[in-house]
């Protein structure tokens, strides 16, 4: 078992993207031989994509951030260590697991993390905090950096960031640099459906950072195909933000789920125009957030084309660099 992350080595390189497919645990009643048939549909579904890695989300009800019905049941599911574990024996591909610490304390923590590296092969981590403020939290986030960057096992650690919270209190960019000091290496948004949102986030955390003299870390960006009024209330209630101007258009197409990719390409370019004149390691992360086949088909053509989008832009931006150096 390889003693330290690819995905660490991967990320020095900050010249290139980074690619991800998204993806959460089978439900909890599925067979371990039902669930290994999922793992290989998954993987021949991306098989004839470039990618780097998978992520592996850790579900949670997260009934108490919002006082909206969950659009979809809650179902608990496998183990998220689990899932990563056969995906990255599986595709022999790294596999960041995502981690709820809510429920934790300090000692279940860190059991759970020894428990991660050395049965599941664990190396890449995401760890989330509560959902909601007004939840009783055992295990505060800031403690289980602190239970993970101690741990005898070196973890290449992430953390979440949420563009909708700078817009409401300005301040995500400040989360970020102290989630760094804490030991995170690289941040994962979420589904992005206003470009704006992000773009305010990123050149505040790069002028930050250059203010500061700290080098910035890597962005995964996250982009979700939407093909359905019920996936759109899915994603509102996950708390993503859709200016109203979006989910019309995309419900009132006539195919609303390439109107979304149409929408998810042209936010990603706004993206990469805004923040060009800063020197901002990037990724992307596409997931279908159902299960529904023609939204799953969709994500991989959302896939292609955001990662043809990115390369170009990096590709630019090198060309300008060495252009700069002649």
């Amino acid at each position: 078992m390889n003693n330290e992350s690819e995905l660490k080595i991967r990320y020095n390189d900050v010249n290139r993207g980074v690619y991800f497919i998204g993806t959460t645990p089978p439900k909890s009643d599925t067979s371990m031989e039902q669930v290994e048939t999922i793992a290989d549909k998954l993987l021949q579904r991306v098989s004839d994509i470039d990618y780097d890695g998978l992520i592996v989300y850790d579900i949670q009800d997260e009934n108490s951030r919002t006082q909206k019905p969950r659009p979809f049941p809650f179902k608990s599911t496998h183990d998220a260590r689990l899932y990563s574990s056969l995906l990255n024996k599986k595709s022999a591909r790294p596999v960041i697991t995502y981690k709820s610490v809510v429920q934790s304390n300090s000692s279940d923590f860190n059991d759970w993390a020894n428990e991660a590296w050395t049965k599941y092969g664990v190396r890449d981590l995401v760890l989330v905090g509560s959902p909601s403020k007004n939840n009783q939290v055992s295990l505060p986030l800031a403690d289980a950096y602190k239970t993970i960057v101690d741990n005898e096992n070196k973890f290449f650690i992430g953390g979440v960031t949420i563009a909708e919270r700078h817009a409401r209190k300005g301040n995500e960019h400040e989360r970020l640099i102290e989630k760094y000091h804490q030991g995170c290496n690289f941040f994962i948004s979420q589904a992005i459906y206003n470009p704006q949102a992000t773009i305010d986030m990123l050149t505040r955390y790069a002028i930050e950072c250059k203010k500061q003299g700290l080098k910035p870390q890597r962005f995964i960006l996250t982009f979700s195909p939407c093909g359905s009024k019920k996936t759109l209330e899915f994603i509102d209630w996950l708390g993503v933000s859709v200016p109203e101007a979006t989910s019309l258009r995309i419900l009132h197409a006539d195919n609303p789920l390439h109107e979304s990719i149409r929408l998810c390409c042209s936010s990603l370019q706004q993206i990469l125009d805004a923040i060009t004149p800063y020197d901002l390691p990037l990724g992307l992360n596409i997931e279908s957030l159902t299960n529904r086949k023609e939204e799953i088909d969709g994500s991989i053509l959302l896939y292609k084309l955001l990662r043809s989008a990115m390369d170009n832009y990096l590709a630019k931006k090198e060309l300008n660099a060495l252009n700069q150096i002649g």
